[in-house]
């Protein structure tokens, strides 16, 4: 039985049950929402040891780490050590996007190390391995594509990423659309040269209740990609684009239905005054569904810092309501990221995700600004140490820039903290003592 049929028949799993203490939540209103679908908890049930994590309303804006190998750099113990580096920085899934080396060895070790969600993206192995068998990815078939998604459900991947709503109506609308960049979704390309070399349909969109059957199966949960997700800021929401969302709106309906949890994923590359709409449309089209953003970047000049433009979209978007923000790291556009950057890349997200959550009232969240500021106020280092959000760097900064004043090297005698804290606390004395 999986989550969401549970969450209907009134069954509390250890999982729900887990997540509503994590959150702070009441694991009746938890129950509500999973039922519903605008919460997702994705665990395989073959993923041992799991530490699982809730994704959707009313709960913490969550972070994903997107990891994997290319042609050029197919080296597992790299991806190992950015594996080992988010679970240190606290993301709370990860997804294995590898396309180079031996993908299947990989996946499966990063199953091993990471007791959290772990997501996918299948039609990358499948399109390898047509590759390797018979030259082109146009020569997969579909039965190749099920395969892998069977085989990657038994290895225990909890959720993956299918691009079931890139129909060839949706390309139809890309061609009468006209874009700048086209499309830039690496698994939205592979099922575009796949549908018009065979000049058939999309065989995620037709054979649907295939993929529904290994979904409920495992409990896999569905995370509906945006193949036609704007790669420029020009490209934002456009007819292609929400035709894709509109198909996903309703395949989002079937899922939940059939028993299957679903995530929405959405742009892309979007501006400013477009990204609180994009998540309004995802949560009215599909009615409710947890929203799974990549950013979004806000601006298309940032390389070399896309994880500070995505940052700036992801807190934009979380606030008005998005679940799930995908990190963007320094390398976006420019390679394969480093473990720098997966660190970089993380934290920016986690900056974004709890800015939101403050505006969300998400229970702990503004507790624990609070419980920085009074630290702060206090001169007391090593409470801020233990609530900022990269304790290490906290303390690398303060350790090389210490001065012999109690406060910080910038400021030091004349700590605006420090000399108002004395006047007040003279003066309140003084006050006291004549009531």
């Amino acid at each position: 039985m999986t989550q969401i049929e549970s969450a209907k028949k009134g069954r509390v799993t250890a999982e729900a049950r887990a997540v509503a203490r994590l959150e702070g939540v009441p694991v009746e209103s938890l129950m509500e929402s999973l039922a519903a679908g605008t919460v997702v908890i994705p665990h395989n049930r073959l993923h041992r040891p799991f530490r699982p994590a809730g994704i959707g309303r009313g709960l913490r804006t969550k972070v994903n780490v997107n990891l994997g190998t290319s042609r050029d750099f197919p080296h597992l113990p790299a991806e190992l050590q950015k594996t080992r580096i988010s679970l240190k920085y606290g993301t709370d899934a990860l997804m294995d996007l590898s396309t180079g080396g031996d993908i299947r060895k990989i996946r499966r070790a990063i199953l091993k190390a990471a007791p959290i969600p772990l997501g996918t993206v299948p039609i990358y192995q499948a399109a390898i391995e047509a590759i390797a068998r018979r030259g082109t990815i146009v020569d997969m078939t579909v039965d190749d594509l099920f395969a892998a998604i069977e085989a990657q459900a038994r290895e225990g991947v909890d959720f993956m990423t299918v691009h079931c709503g890139l129909t060839l109506r949706a390309i139809d609308r890309l061609r009468g659309q006209g874009r700048i960049a086209d499309i830039v979704s690496r698994g939205g390309a592979f099922h575009v040269a796949w549908c018009l070399h065979h000049g058939k349909e999309n065989p995620l969109f037709e054979h649907f209740d295939r993929l529904l059957e290994i979904a409920r199966r495992h409990d896999i949960t569905l995370s509906l990609g945006d193949g036609l997700r704007p790669g420029s800021i020009a490209d934002a929401t456009d007819r292609a684009q929400i035709e894709e969302l509109l198909t996903r709106g309703g395949l989002g309906r079937r899922a939940r239905r059939a028993g299957v949890q679903v995530m929405v994923e959405g742009p892309g590359h979007v501006p400013l005054d477009q990204v609180e709409m994009n998540v309004k449309l995802e949560k009215r089209l599909c009615e409710g569904a947890p929203f799974y953003v990549l950013g979004p970047l806000v601006t298309d000049i940032a390389a070399g810092y896309d994880h500070i433009a995505g940052a700036i979209g992801g807190a934009i978007a979380a606030a008005a309501g998005a679940d799930f923000l995908c990190y963007v790291t320094p390398a976006e556009h420019l390679g394969l990221p480093s473990p720098e950057d997966v660190r970089d890349g993380l934290i920016a997200s986690k900056i974004a995700a709890h800015a939101a959550d403050l505006v969300k009232g998400v229970p702990g969240a503004r507790e624990r600004d609070e419980r920085m500021s009074r630290a702060r106020k206090k001169l007391d280092w090593k409470t801020q140490g233990r609530w900022a959000v990269d304790p290490e760097k906290f303390r690398s900064v303060r350790a090389a820039r210490r001065t012999h004043s109690p406060a910080c090297s910038m400021c030091g005698e004349f700590c605006a903290m420090r000399i108002v804290s004395e006047y007040l606390g003279g003066r309140r004395a003084a006050d006291d003592s004549r009531c």
